[in-house]
């Protein structure tokens, strides 16, 4: 059946209050916070890249916490990980296609991070002059980073990197047209507040939540 679409400005904010009022955006609700440390930057893009798959979302959410929770928490550790563990790990995780391939890929992206940011995802923000096209395109320069794995880590990233708002993805776009809500990441920033990124990021993560797990009925039932 379709989704009911929202009409009026009241019932719109007051669905926007719902989704944003767990002051958590995507990567949060599946136990990667965001914050501005080295670590858990790297972990958002592992995460982004894993994302921008094809697949079910659960296993790219899985996979990045395995290869986190094997020790491979930051650029430097792993880029020091074995090739073959790191096919293990993706493997049992989940991964599917050509894992030997993709792992490969994960080396690569952890060892440009340090040889060109000392593993710090910051640097490469000050390289881009803390303009979102430049961001963006430096991002899209390393390893297995598409325009797809990029935009999701900025939809995360946004709430920190505030420069790169207003970030929507496909999924969370999806999600507002379908909810009535808007078409463009900047009527979702509208509704979210002026200024108010991190607002933005949670918003803009329920949403493709919502999406992802087609919890349409839950909203507008």
């Amino acid at each position: 059946m379709p989704t009911s679409v929202i009409s009026s400005i009241e019932d719109k904010k007051r669905l926007v209050r719902r989704l944003a009022g767990s002051g958590r955006g995507f990567a949060e609700q599946y136990g990667f916070p965001v914050t501005n440390n080295p670590s858990r930057l790297f972990q958002l893009l592992v995460l982004s890249v894993l994302l921008a798959r094809r697949g079910d979302f659960r296993r790219a959410v899985d996979a990045a916490a395995a290869l986190r929770d094997a020790g491979w928490d930051s650029a430097a550790r792993l880029a020091r990980s074995l090739h073959a563990d790191r096919v293990r790990v993706l493997r049992e995780a989940g991964q599917r296609g050509d894992v030997d391939a993709f792992a490969d890929t994960l080396g690569d992206l952890a060892r440009t991070v340090v040889d060109r940011y000392r593993g710090d995802l910051r640097r490469l923000r000050g390289a881009g002059h803390y303009d979102a096209a430049g961001e963006r395109a430096l991002l899209s320069e390393l390893p297995g980073v598409n325009a797809e794995a990029a935009e999701l880590f900025l939809r995360e990233a946004q709430a920190l990197w505030r420069e790169v708002a207003p970030v929507a993805d496909r999924r969370a776009l999806a999600a507002a047209r379908r909810l009535g809500l808007g078409r463009t990441a900047r009527d979702l920033a509208g509704l979210a507040g002026s200024g108010e990124s991190e607002r933005l990021a949670w918003l803009v993560g329920a949403l493709a939540r919502v999406e992802l797990e087609k919890r349409y009925a839950e909203l507008t039932g």
